[in-house]
């Protein structure tokens, strides 16, 4: 075992970070994950360690074990958003799935979802949204629903973006948002939807700069233009959910379902 005290303050600050998910860092992890701005208040009580390849704080052996058994468990998860992906990408409104959340880092537990964003054509998320949820429920998915107490390999679509509405705000960026997007893993991607995406939200680069290669493209940005079945499908499904919305987000081109705000949870543990 080795004391890491040559880490410098970046790689250390991303072990720390990275500590609040029980995940511990190997060395490619140590260099794509190497933070950009200072995320960390004070760190200097903090003992980093290398031990098997893998770095992480000390006391916390446990990490290296849980990292190894959750990427298995992973793996298993990741098949079954494949095989969903696969069916879904055949919706003609559908651009962009991704997964997101502990699987896209393999880090997910037994027990947890499987989570899902789906980027939709100009105009069309709310009819995309309502044709997915059919399509899952006619190939036999599971899919959670809100409040439900059993998670373990359901589908939890709580990203839905119209590709019109690509970019986070201001006031949405910091260093927790800005890992969960440079995380994604895209399982289908038409027209660049993607690397749009990206591009888009460059800011992140500030956080992780080494966590992904944005390309520099051109593309244009429509206003969505929606039709009649767009602004019913919008209108249904809004009344449905209106009743139950917290601190979700529902727009004409965006709808975020994170009744829990793991942003705030976790800027407070880093500065605590």
């Amino acid at each position: 075992m080795l004391n890491s005290k040559g880490l410098t303050i970046n790689e250390r600050a991303s072990v720390v970070y990275h500590n609040l998910f029980d995940y511990p860092l190997n060395f490619s992890d140590l260099i794509k994950w190497t933070t950009g701005k200072q995320i960390l208040s004070n760190d200097s009580n903090v003992s980093v360690v290398n031990k098997r390849g893998f770095y992480f704080i000390e006391g916390r052996d446990g990490l290296v074990y849980k990292r190894v058994l959750r990427k298995r468990i992973s793996a298993k998860k990741i098949k079954i958003a494949k095989n969903t992906a696969k069916i879904l990408s055949f919706i003609p409104t559908l651009k962009m799935i991704g997964i997101t959340g502990s699987l896209a880092m393999q880090n997910s537990s037994e027990d947890s979802d499987i989570d899902l964003m789906i980027v939709a054509k100009s105009g069309n998320l709310w009819t995309t949204r309502l044709f997915c949820y059919m399509t899952t429920w006619l190939n036999g998915f599971a899919v959670r629903i809100p409040e439900d107490k059993v998670q373990k390999n359901k589908l939890c679509l709580n990203i839905w973006l119209d590709e019109s509405d690509l970019i986070w705000k201001q006031k949405d960026r910091n260093v927790y948002t800005a890992h969960e997007i440079a995380q994604i893993i895209p399982l289908i991607d038409k027209d660049n939807t993607f690397e749009r995406l990206l591009f888009q939200n460059k800011w992140i680069l500030d956080y992780w700069p080494r966590a992904v290669k944005i390309k520099n493209i051109k593309f244009e940005t429509k206003k969505p233009t929606s039709g009649l079945i767009e602004k019913f499908c919008y209108w249904l499904q809004y009344q449905y959910m209106r009743n139950k919305i917290t601190r979700e987000v529902i727009t004409p081109t965006r709808a975020l379902f994170h009744p829990q705000d793991w942003a705030k949870v976790v800027l407070g543990r880093l500065s605590s």
